[in-house]
């Protein structure tokens, strides 16, 4: 029998009452917070993630480039051409640096989960006023990662977006496995250790639809493109990628061999 989440969701409710009635300082640049808020965080912060520009990007996969050398004349990277990402279209709102790195880590790992509708409203600012998606599909976490956090942040981004949106929300995908972590790994060695992490659940969820995958952020793209493949082969029509932040790897080789958190971790 798997663990229940209660101790989980105890431990956060019992955090979120306790900031409710004494308020801290922000926890990205530290003033104090002079009003009760279930985020711990001023409303300057708040409003300072900005969103991802880049003169040069993959038309499919929207990598960044530093110029457009790497693209051909359809505007697709490398792997696009080679048909390696598996998804058709991806989209993130800002950069995963600064203060937006910061409100994930809080969302993700203190468990200030009320951020969520923040989040939902940046997520509903990334995607292309002309796009339209049959369902949202949240990146699953293997279900040990899911019991020691206590939720599953994909989920939570979810639920915000159809909020927005009216899209509806299936948990259509099970990761069946637990993978070695991403961050270290070459971007070769990411798609192998993805490549046989996912399955579809319910096949008629997705079948003839365009889905939209949901998750916090994008390093090379291999957990998202894995899950592009299962969810086809499950007979998706399209699948595309929404994230609220993406690494941006003009600034070196980030995301393949230094410290930043794995993909769906």
């Amino acid at each position: 029998m798997r663990p229940s989440f209660d101790s989980a969701v105890l431990r956060r409710l019992a955090a979120g009452t306790f900031s409710l009635f004494f308020p801290d300082n922000c926890r990205i640049c530290s003033t104090p917070l002079h009003s009760v808020s279930r985020i711990p965080v001023c409303d300057a912060c708040l409003a300072q993630p900005q969103p991802f520009i880049a003169e040069y990007f993959c038309a499919n996969c929207r990598t960044p480039f530093l110029n457009s050398a790497p693209l051909d004349e359809n505007g697709l990277c490398g792997l696009c051409r080679q048909g390696l990402t598996n998804f058709d279209a991806a989209f993130s709102y800002g950069e995963y640096e600064g203060t937006l790195r910061k409100l994930i880590h809080l969302f993700k790992y203190e468990g200030v989960a009320p951020l969520d509708s923040k989040f939902g409203v940046l997520l509903s600012r990334a995607l292309p006023r002309e796009a339209a998606f049959d369902v949202l599909v949240p990146m699953p976490l293997h279900w040990v990662r899911r019991w020691r956090r206590g939720f599953n942040q994909a989920e939570l981004l979810a639920r915000a977006l159809r909020r927005r949106t009216g899209i509806p929300v299936e948990r259509a995908l099970r990761r069946k496995k637990s993978t070695t972590p991403q961050a270290g790994l070459t971007r070769a060695e990411r798609r192998l250790n993805v490549e046989t992490a996912f399955e579809v659940r319910t096949p008629k969820a997705v079948e003839g639809k365009h889905v939209l995958l949901v998750d916090d952020i994008m390093t090379t793209g291999a957990t998202a493109s894995a899950c592009a493949a299962v969810l086809k082969r499950a007979g998706a029509r399209r699948v595309s990628v929404l994230t609220l932040a993406r690494v941006d790897r003009r600034k070196g080789s980030i995301g393949l061999s230094d410290a930043f958190p794995e993909e769906n971790a």
